[in-house]
């Protein structure tokens, strides 16, 4: 069993477990891969648009993290198969200050994830998952919450068809993160046909996808963000998908069964 897409100490915005203590207990939850994919800086005169300023970990931060994993790596050879990631915001109109990032770091990473946290309305910038009260302002500010859902999934369709060089990820990200407070802003996404123009697009650019379980412990989620209409689309256009926990603590990883992918 591989988790792909785990994080780490050095999210500011997660928990301090260490590395060993994610690891040990992936080897006993019988994890038999596990991917490090810790949120990469953001690009360069890009203001963060959460109070808290800590979506990402900073350049210096990056290689510490690098390194530090090159050695964790050689302890745990031959226990489990570890792999050195990053998940990647993608930042419209930010393309290139990304492509520099990736430039001159994609070269150390195994096994890496491009995400949409951040949506861009009239020059402004919002984190699409950062709180209720957040997305109902988004909601406000667009007109509805069908609003809110084409402009984040136009955004995630810029994403994907982005050029971000020879290092952007092959990955997508949970997908539906929009759904994070579903239970408190429901909305019919199955009749939104750009979706399925997305998972088509995907399937066309052989990508994959992260089947991301981390929704189901989200209090106003409560759904894998690969679920119902999402996951019947994944399935028909036959893309890869790969199990993603998004631990940001050890406590949820490896505390869901594996569905068969």
């Amino acid at each position: 069993m591989k988790d792909g897409h785990v994080h780490s100490p050095y999210c500011l915005h997660g928990s301090k477990d260490s590395f060993q203590t994610y690891i040990e207990k992936a080897i006993a939850s019988g994890i038999e891969e596990i991917s490090f994919t810790e949120h990469f800086p953001l690009p360069n005169g890009f203001e963060d648009p959460v109070k808290e300023k800590d979506s990402s970990m900073d350049l210096e931060s990056l290689e510490k993290y690098i390194n530090e994993l090159k050695i964790i790596k050689t302890f745990y050879a031959g226990v489990i198969k570890i792999n050195i990631g990053v998940e990647i915001d993608y930042i419209e109109g930010y393309e290139e200050e990304i492509k520099d990032l990736l430039n001159k770091y994609g070269k150390f990473f195994e096994d890496s994830i491009l995400s949409v946290h951040m949506v861009k309305y009239e020059d402004e910038y919002y984190c699409i998952d950062y709180s209720r009260e957040n997305f109902a302002e988004l909601v406000e500010l667009l007109g509805s919450v069908e609003k809110v859902y084409d402009l984040y999934y136009k955004t995630l369709k810029k994403a994907i068809n982005s050029d971000l060089g020879v290092y952007k990820p092959k990955r997508i990200g949970h997908i539906n993160l929009v759904r994070k407070y579903n239970k408190i802003f429901p909305y019919d996404y199955s009749k939104n046909e750009i979706l399925e123009e997305i998972v088509k697009l995907i399937k066309d650019k052989n990508y994959e996808v992260d089947y991301n379980i981390s929704g189901l412990y989200k209090e106003d989620c409560g759904e894998e963000y690969i679920s119902g209409y999402l996951y019947d689309l994944i399935k028909k256009y036959h893309v890869p998908m790969v199990f993603g926990s998004d631990s940001h603590s050890c406590e949820t990883l490896g505390e869901y069964s594996l569905p068969t992918l």
